[in-house]
């Protein structure tokens, strides 16, 4: 399943619906453009406890998935902590997707 997941995610790269990086992902909670938040288990505590804050403040989805480097091996860049989906369809396909495989 995971790694449906990640092909989901290049797609959704590819389609311009992904912003990656801590600044570009926090930029897009606190517009609330963001449908969905992944944030990377290797990922700092500080990362992750900004993002669960924003997130849940906010009701944005919000997933600890994979490493740094799957991530964004995934969407064709450098090691990368957090991804947004800015796309309300692929967010609410992703979210079936990890809801399925029982993070």
């Amino acid at each position: 399943m995971s790694n449906s997941i990640y092909s989901m995610l290049g797609l959704c790269m590819k389609s311009g619906n992904l912003l990656s990086g801590e600044f570009q992902c926090e930029k897009a909670v606190k517009a609330r453009k963001a449908k969905l938040v992944i944030i990377a288990k290797d990922a700092s505590y500080n990362t992750k406890k900004l993002f669960k804050d924003k997130c849940s403040y906010r009701k944005i989805p919000f997933y600890e998935f994979g490493t740094k480097e799957e991530l964004g091996r995934a969407i064709g860049k450098s090691p990368r902590s957090s991804l947004a989906v800015m796309d309300e369809n692929f967010s609410a396909q992703l979210i079936k997707m990890f809801d399925s495989c029982k993070l």
